[in-house]
């Protein structure tokens, strides 16, 4: 009896003490709730220094403060929201005793844009705090962000025209537009002149730097504290470097690329076998973009990645260079080569940086983001490099003077499935003509062959054309000149990509050698399964200024290899070309199996010999005088001690 009166006297206790609390904290809510309703608040928006602003641009970073009419007993959380707007922009808390608080310093984005796209030239902002109004701030005049556009490979400011001038894409929603080497700012791009083919490029890291001095300049010209980039292929990874590895404080609200090749593009085989347009040729090839850059080029701070990946070629017989989906010249997986907001469209890649149609449905609603769309993107872990290897032919290449032609014969075993022809040709200006093993001509069409010609300078594939499942043996294919042809005549290079057949595969290592070091080049044939016995396997080492060395690898079976030990700091094309022996059952009696791999090594700078000499001496030196010293302080504390006993 005692045990259960006790139990209900504890049971009554604890309801008793619950009400109590339930109470207390019911007091508690409707006391701040009647002190707020007494409350006025003063709204401000102030800039780094904690100045008032009357005007600022979308993206500057700023702080928002609230100050109170009277002092407070309890805490109070204060959130900021923009005047009709939903989403919170900010927050702080008012501690008990003080009258306002002001928010960590945070970037005002999206505070021009109204959900829909409309403008919104000046904003409020509101003070609230458990649901009630404190108070607003004076409206604050606000612009749009501007948007600085990069080229690509093998292109000028020119490949944004329409986006600029009063007619341009950009002027009709109110934005103002930059393209860097346009001269309304500092700074040119080299990536290439289609006018001088074997001129020097600037590396990514040189373009890069300019891009640096392009949008300082350009937000010193606007007063704006941050800028959208809009970038077409090869742009996207030079601003990739420029956000990793020179932009000193953020700057860029949003990358938003087009057709870029996240992984690499294997069309820029073409071009570099001819030494042109080095060293970028060598920069966009799948072995150096996935084995070198991506593996250093990763953080973002805080930059949120959009992609737009054109996929208007989804049969692998019609893409010239690489595997499909793609846009002829990057493939759907290159564009989406890392974590990033990817959207596809039905466009060629020369299309993507002048269509409406994508600048309306990708680009023009990543500009108008409103607030909450706005969250700091996470650097990716390490990225793969794991991809599958691409099978191709050796290079063909040379000169063809007017008037003339020249023929090939390109073996295709049996195996093969698919197999793509693609033409680079710097005059654009020569016609192809196709016999097959049957020993037939064939006539190219666009529906049997996806004949393609892109009469686009700044293409790596001037011509396109393949074949699925196509007939075992020797294919021949002539190039001829027309009256289109330069009396100087043209150069060209021509290669095929196959799906199914033999495999090579191959590897360099060191990739990132100092000069004198020793690479070692390994390379492997198979054919379905079984290594197939190789004939012959060439390197061909190509530098970044243009010279040429060739190394001929020793063969054992299926495999070869060798050593080649570079003197000269600098990026390096490594193509190996081998030759082997068809199976009887493959080809004709006699026949053969090319294949071609793609490698790339880039030797570091040697660090200077003097200089290691003096920071040895330095070192040296500090060793000496640090024994010196104590040497001279043992003396002394020795003699104390011998005269303290004296």
């Amino acid at each position: 009896m005692l045990r259960t009166t006790s139990f209900v006297l504890l049971l009554l206790w604890q309801i008793l003490g619950g009400l109590a609390s339930f109470s207390r904290v019911n007091l508690e809510t409707v006391n701040l709730s009647i002190a707020r309703q007494t409350l006025t608040a003063q709204v401000r928006v102030l800039d780094q220094n904690q100045k008032a602003l009357a005007q600022i641009t979308d993206g500057d970073r700023i702080h928002l403060q609230v100050l109170l009419s009277q002092k407070i007993s309890e805490k109070v959380e204060v959130n900021f929201r923009l005047e009709g707007l939903d989403a919170q922009v900010g927050n702080c808390t008012v501690a008990a005793g003080q009258d306002g608080c002001l928010t960590q310093p945070l970037d005002a984005f999206g505070w021009y844009w109204n959900p829909g796209g409309t403008a919104q030239p000046a904003r409020s902002v509101l003070a609230v705090a458990g649901g009630v109004t404190l108070g607003q701030s004076d409206r604050v005049s606000v612009r749009p962000r501007p948007v600085v556009m990069v080229h690509g490979f093998i292109s000028s400011w020119q490949a944004w025209q329409t986006y600029l001038g009063p007619d341009g894409y950009l002027a009709s929603v109110g934005i103002a537009g930059f393209a860097v080497g346009d001269g309304q700012a500092a700074g040119v791009l080299n990536t290439g002149s289609i006018t001088d083919p074997a001129g020097r490029t600037n590396t990514i890291a040189e373009n890069a730097a300019v891009l640096k001095q392009y949008v300082s300049r350009v937000k010193e010209l606007t007063g704006a504290q941050k800028v959208d980039l809009l970038v077409h292929s090869m742009g996207g990874l030079i601003s990739r470097y420029y956000i990793d590895r020179l932009m000193a404080e953020r700057d860029v609200a949003q990358l938003i690329m087009l057709g870029t090749p996240q992984n690499g593009t294997e069309c820029a085989y073409l071009p570099a076998s001819l030494g042109f347009y080095l060293p970028a040729s060598l920069e966009i090839r799948p072995s150096y973009i996935q084995g070198l850059y991506n593996q250093q080029i990763l953080h973002r701070h805080g930059v949120q990645f959009y992609a737009l990946a054109g996929i208007p070629i989804i049969e692998a017989f019609k893409s010239p260079c690489t595997t499909v989906p793609s846009d002829i010249a990057v493939s759907l997986e290159s564009a989406n080569g890392l974590p990033l907001t990817l959207r596809e469209i039905a466009l060629l890649h020369t299309d993507l940086n002048a269509s409406k149609q994508a600048f309306q449905e990708f680009i023009l609603p990543l500009l108008q983001k409103i607030p909450p769309d706005f969250t700091p993107e996470a650097d990716p872990p390490g990225l793969s490099t794991s991809g599958a290897v691409q099978q191709f032919t050796k290079v063909y290449h040379g000169h063809l003077d007017a008037g003339s032609s020249q023929e090939f014969t390109i073996p295709i075993e049996a195996g093969v499935t698919v197999a793509s022809f693609a033409l680079y040709d710097t005059s654009r200006s020569l016609e192809v003509s196709v016999v097959g093993a049957s020993g037939k001509e064939i006539e190219l069409s666009v529906e049997k062959n996806g004949l393609v010609v892109i009469d686009d300078p700044s293409s790596l594939v001037y011509l396109g054309y393949g074949f699925a499942n196509p007939k075992a043996g020797l294919w021949k294919v002539t190039l001829h000149t027309t009256e289109k042809t330069p009396p100087q005549g043209a150069d060209f290079a021509l290669s095929a990509r196959f799906e199914g057949g033999a495999r090579l595969t191959a590897q360099a290592n060191p990739t990132l050698p100092r000069p004198g070091e020793t690479v070692q080049i390994s390379l492997q044939l198979d054919l379905a399964g079984q290594e197939l016995p190789l004939q012959q396997a060439v390197a061909q080492i190509r530098g970044s200024d243009g010279a040429l060395e060739t190394l001929e690898l020793s063969i054992q079976g299926g495999k070869a290899q060798g050593s080649w030990r570079p003197t000269r700091s600098g990026l390096y094309g490594i193509d190996l070309e081998v030759l082997a022996a068809a199976p009887q059952d493959a080809l004709p009696a006699g026949a053969r199996i090319e294949r071609a791999a793609f490698l790339t090594a880039e030797v570091q700078p040697q660090e200077d010999r003097r200089r290691s000499l003096l920071n040895l001496a330095l070192v040296l030196a500090g060793v000496v005088l640090g024994v010196w010293a104590a040497a001279w302080l043992a003396r002394i504390a020795f003699k104390r001690l011998r005269g303290r006993r004296t």
